[in-house]
């Protein structure tokens, strides 16, 4: 039973990380088309945040209480600089996006190791996150289920900013039909900063998780953006029922492939199972509805 569990519950703290990373993703993707590899630094960028806001803040609870807004803003402001600056430039240019972001991406890692070292630090857990629940006979950390909360409650945040809010009407109009939202008079300039500062924040969230059961790391990102894209194009682009089903599905299999083969193996299955999975459906999970210019 305990082989059957320990991944299941694991990869389900996995498929939490993947699922905040993917949210961010899924709306700048599937409403710009951007293919940003450095989304993953914003997550780094998250873990960060949570060891410098420990550094100045003993508490550690009040230390991670202040974390996740530090993290959001953080993440949130370097996705703005990057929209702002480069991407911006750069639309309807994937292959171009694609490139510029993975050299941001190593410029971001590289500053990390110049200004906290390569090795990574660790980020101290509060009192009432070191224990564990006993499930079927597999201790569950507290802090791996924190992280699905934390994921938890950014999907409902999102869903809540989407469905009920100004902004989230205009950026489904945009997703649906750049064109005519214009045409009825969405600024989609400022919605899609709007949107990167969002999407950046929440992957500065999954850092602050991310810090909390492994530490920082200037290479974090890399462990979670091509999983994160997998989960994306998975779901659906811009559909976030498709996001959350890829996300916990991707991260249970990977801990099940991580516990028959090695780590490395277990990715590139996952990748190639992704591949067979968009040959048999190309739409992903769920397709969205929209409607064209006559």
């Amino acid at each position: 039973m305990e082989s059957f569990t320990t991944p299941l519950l694991t990869g389900a703290s996995t498929g939490a990380i993947l699922l905040v990373a993917a949210l961010g993703l899924a709306l700048t993707f599937g409403q710009m088309g951007v293919i940003n590899m450095a989304h993953g630094e914003f997550l780094m960028a998250g873990a960060y945040s949570a060891y410098l806001t420990q550094q100045v803040v003993a508490d550690t609870t009040l230390s991670l209480l202040l974390a996740i807004p530090v993290a959001f803003a953080v993440a949130g402001l370097l996705g703005l600089v990057l929209e702002a600056g480069v991407i911006r430039w750069m639309y309807h240019r994937p292959l171009d996006t694609l490139l510029v972001t993975v050299g941001v991406s190593l410029v971001l890692q590289q500053l990390a190791k110049d200004l906290f070292g390569a090795q990574g630090d660790s980020v101290f857990t509060p009192g009432w996150l070191d224990g564990h629940l006993t499930v079927l006979g597999y201790n569950w950390p507290y802090v791996r289920m924190f992280t699905i909360v934390v994921a938890l409650a950014s999907l409902a945040a999102l869903a809540a900013l989407l469905k009920f809010t100004s902004l989230g009407r205009r950026i489904r109009a945009t997703v649906q039909n750049r064109e005519l939202a214009e045409t009825m008079g969405v600024a989609t300039r400022s919605v899609d900063r709007l949107t990167f500062f969002v999407g950046s924040g929440l992957a500065g969230l999954g850092g602050v998780a991310v810090a909390l059961s492994g530490g920082t790391n200037p290479g974090l990102g890399t462990t979670y953006i091509i999983p994160a894209f997998l989960v994306v194009v998975a779901g659906g682009l811009g559909q976030l029922r498709g996001t959350v089903i890829a996300a916990f599905v991707v991260g249970i299999v990977i801990a099940y492939l991580t516990r028959w083969f090695d780590a490395s193996m277990a990715q590139v299955i996952i990748f190639a199972l992704v591949v067979v999975f968009l040959q048999l459906r190309p739409q992903g999970l769920f397709t969205v509805q929209t409607r064209g210019l006559a």
